[in-house]
């Protein structure tokens, strides 16, 4: 992105949203720019190399938030939280949240950044931007940035176990012959923060709320709600949940 692409204003807004005020923006600029709205062949004034180092710090900081915070867990959980943690998936909500499809500089598809199909755009983006506040103001700004996005969701504690729609789907197949069916009972908060209940209902059982920062975390905190009620997953004394006799 050229310093024409986007105006110090939308900088400026950025920058209060995500708490942090850059030294200089280049880096930022460069962050938030796609491949796609380069002008030259071999032009590398887009994200990709940031990218690149975000994911690592990402990885990083995640893994240490992880490793204080669950000081029983074993390598395996940790890991299982990690990965779920760092996915696409995550990243893509975390960019949801900051509302970050406002601020991307792509080609012909700028239109699109907020559908489903340019998810993993947004979710490369976080990771870029999380290397330039890296490399603009060093690992603890960064994690400062990492901490303010992911400590609710390191403290998820269904993110040691596996997918919970998924795990509601198999038992209520297996039981009820009934697939789940999720509807969003509320939405409440900025667009750029919102807050979703979410409610799930399977014939043959209670329905069950869950809340969450998108559609997805809601969905997976109902789902969880009702393999607890059922005894399919336990929760022990120290806040993890895990499958019965697993």
């Amino acid at each position: 992105m050229r310093s024409a692409a986007i105006s110090a204003k939308k900088i400026a807004e950025l920058e209060a949203r995500i708490d942090h005020r850059f030294k200089t923006h280049e880096r930022l600029v460069r962050a938030l720019t796609h491949s796609s709205a380069t002008k030259r062949a071999g032009d590398k004034s887009h994200y990709e190399r940031l990218e690149f180092l975000g994911d690592r710090v990402l990885g990083l900081s995640v893994a240490e938030l992880l490793f204080l915070k669950f000081p029983n867990a074993q390598e395996g959980e940790l890991s299982v939280r990690l990965n779920a943690l760092v996915s696409g998936n995550t990243c893509a909500e975390v960019s949801d949240e900051i509302g970050l499809h406002d601020f991307i500089y792509a080609g012909a598809d700028a239109r699109h950044l907020a559908s489903k199909r340019m998810r993993s755009v947004r979710a490369d983006v976080v990771e870029s931007l999380i290397a330039a506040i890296y490399l603009d103001a060093g690992i603890d700004a960064a994690k400062k940035f990492v901490t303010r996005y992911w400590n609710h969701r390191v403290d998820d504690v269904s993110a040691g176990t596996r997918d919970s729609k998924t795990a509601l789907q198999e038992w209520s197949h297996a039981h009820h012959a009934a697939t789940p069916n999720y509807s969003i009972k509320e939405r409440s908060g900025p667009d750029h923060d919102p807050t979703f209940v979410v409610e799930v209902e399977v014939v043959g059982t209670k329905s069950a709320l869950g809340t969450g920062k998108s559609k997805r975390e809601a969905e997976q905190a109902a789902a969880q709600s009702i393999l607890l009620r059922e005894k399919q997953w336990i929760q022990d004394e120290d806040g993890t949940i895990r499958e019965y006799n697993s």
